[in-house]
């Protein structure tokens, strides 16, 4: 016992000056809360945590989660003391080649999540928890929270929800070393704040001096033994271990300067020394499996002249995927009801999670679910995925596999109002890091992009529809994700509609209009918005003079802007988008206001044509 305490303090110290080192030679970094994390890393990598050195993605061990991913260095420096980090040499810290970035990604092997955005890792911890418990995996979750991310609400909307699905295999420690970026925290030392709050969202907890080895030890061991999501709150000192850097104000992400660290060098390595232990809880496991493609074939039930929203249609489709593929996971935040998800719900309830309304924390356990290979389905209201923006952000940065349903867009959704109108969502989803977006217009092509879903590794985004649309497709159309469909073609120097989503079938009742009118127009359903189908559209305007683009959403960000961007000097584009301010009525009075239905449409077809033939073309 006595070897294996003296043996982990050991440790302890190297970490703390490998961090100081490694920042140093960087120029920057967090070197401070690294050190007062120091005995936290040493136990969990030396003592209590069972992993594969040389296969640490293997899904047979325990999980480790850095939610106050500044910490960077102290993991690096302990990943590199277990020997994780064989051909990689720490002093390159944050190098332009280096994998050892700022802070923790996933190209790292043994770093499941992206992080460094604060408040976030907790919830990655809860996904990673369920996938064990899915699996049948008797492993552990850890996650290591800085004091300043405990006033994020994601954090304490993971908490609530790691209590209510019970994931005793979730163990939560809190490094609270007083000191924020800018200041103190909001409850400095005041321990017992943060035990009452964990405590009342139903968290075994327990307070520890975060520098005793001892605490360390018999805490994460007492977390092991009861029924519920633990936290450990640890209290620490902000860089520990220097006389003058503990406790000291205004040295938050700052490397210590040459000689400064010449000074720090002196004092840690009296502390070191040679201990004869090896620590028992690295083992062998498997590599992590390979991925399959999840291609799946599904049969759409629906005739010409039915109608039903795609939402409906999404629905369907998961419910299909879902029988076929096991790693499919639903995840739906209290409206499962108005998504659809509901289906898969009823059909595999031990797949289904409801993450009730907390649309940030739903995203963070989505990401933690699919890092442990399962392939979770994720939908709300596009207007409530925009508050878990940051979320889906660094999800991308963790090359997440997410595919994600925002239902309830646009105008269309009629007299509920702006509250519930997603306007924003195409704008908030194309610009994420490798990203699809995808926007059907009836079930047919709601249900096979669906499908297209599963089989693509990164962000999928499908923006689904309230009211109900006309079948136009044959049950045998394909549609590929970057691919787009001419509907009707173009005349000679005619107009060419793109509609996406609910615009499409409006824009072929506009062309019936105009048609009566012996004006020409063709039709095409942009429903890749992310890839674009830059080839397909440029020609299928050839002969026409120019696009006009309509979309339910603002025009910011949103179909038009793709558009003019992937064609270029090519053609002319006009956009016509919400720009009114939206409010309550029904889905006709307010897409007529907008100026997106078929008479609006019609009436601005007329008027360009009227336009180009005083002033040609622009």
């Amino acid at each position: 016992m006595k070897a294996r305490n003296e043996f982990l303090k050991d440790k302890a110290e190297r970490i703390r000056l490998k961090s100081l080192e490694m920042t140093t030679r960087a120029g920057s970094g967090h070197p401070t809360t690294a050190m007062s994390a120091a005995e936290i890393f040493s136990v969990l990598y030396f003592d209590q945590m069972v992993y594969d050195p040389e296969n640490p993605n293997s899904l047979e061990g325990d999980d480790f989660v850095l939610s106050k991913g500044h910490g960077a260095p102290g993991l690096y420096a302990t990943m590199d003391e277990a020997g994780m980090l064989k051909d990689q040499d720490i002093m390159s810290l944050r190098e332009f080649d280096s994998i050892l970035e700022g802070h923790p990604v996933p190209k790292l092997a043994g770093v499941r999540l992206a992080t460094g955005s604060l408040g976030q890792g907790l919830s990655g911890g809860l996904g990673l928890a369920m996938a064990m418990k899915m699996d049948s995996i008797d492993r552990y979750a850890y996650v290591l929270i800085g004091d300043g991310e405990m006033a994020e609400g994601n954090v304490w909307e993971a908490m609530l929800l790691g209590s209510a699905l019970k994931l005793d295999n979730v163990i939560g420690i809190v490094d609270i070393n007083r000191l924020g970026q800018s200041g103190p925290t909001i409850y400095e030392w005041n321990i017992e704040e943060y035990q009452k709050k964990a405590e009342a969202f139903g968290w075994h907890t327990q307070t520890i001096d975060g520098h005793s080895i001892e605490e360390i030890i018999e805490a994460v061991e007492a977390a092991k033994k009861d029924p519920r999501p633990s936290m450990i709150l640890a209290q620490t000192v902000k860089g520990k271990g220097v006389d003058f850097l503990e406790n000291a104000d205004g040295r938050h992400g700052q490397a210590v300067s040459e000689d400064e660290l010449v000074k720090a060098r002196e004092q840690i390595k009296k502390r070191l020394q040679t201990v004869d232990y090896k620590p028992d809880n690295q083992t062998s496991l498997s590599p992590l499996p390979s991925k399959d493609e999840g291609k799946i074939e599904i049969d759409p039930q629906y005739q010409n002249g039915d109608k039903e929203a795609t939402r409906t249609a999404f629905g369907n489709a998961v419910k299909k995927l879902g029988e076929q593929d096991k790693q499919i996971v639903v995840l739906d935040g209290d409206v499962k009801n108005s998504t659809r998800t509901k289906f898969s719900f009823d059909s595999f309830p031990d797949r289904s999670v409801e993450c009730y309304i907390a649309e940030q924390n739903m995203i963070g356990f989505a990401a933690g679910l699919q890092a442990r290979g399962k392939r979770p389905y994720v939908a709300t209201f596009a207007a409530f995925l925009t508050r878990a923006h940051d979320q889906i952000r660094m999800a991308s940065y963790s090359q997440a596999d997410l595919k994600v349903c925002g239902t309830h867009t646009g105008v269309s959704i009629g007299e509920d109002g702006p509250s519930q109108m997603g306007l924003e969502d195409l704008a908030m989803m194309r610009s994420l890091y490798g990203s699809i977006v995808l926007s059907p217009s009836d079930p047919v092509s709601a249900e096979k992009l669906t499908a297209a879903m599963n089989t693509y590794q990164g962000i999928s985004y499908l923006r689904a529809l309230r009211p109900k649309t006309p079948v136009i497709y044959d049950l045998s159309e394909e549609f590929e994700i970057g691919g787009s469909k001419l509907l009707k073609p173009s005349g000679d120097n005619s107009a060419m509609i793109l509609g996406t989503g609910i615009t499409v079938n409006e824009a072929l009742k506009a062309r019936e209009i105009l048609q009566e009118e012996g004006i020409s127009a063709g039709v095409m359903d942009i429903y890749s918005l992310k890839p674009i189908d830059k080839e397909g559209i440029l020609e299928a305007v050839q002969n026409a003079s120019f696009i006009l683009t309509i979309e339910d959403h603002y025009p910011e960000g949103g179909m038009g802007e793709a558009v003019a961007a992937a064609v270029g000097q090519n053609i002319p584009v006009y956009s016509q988008a919400v720009t009114k301010l939206p409010h309550s009525g029904s889905s006709g009075e307010l897409m007529s206001e907008q100026g997106i239905d078929a008479e609006g449409i019609a009436e601005r077809v007329r008027q360009l044509i009227k336009s180009e033939n005083k002033q040609g073309v622009k």
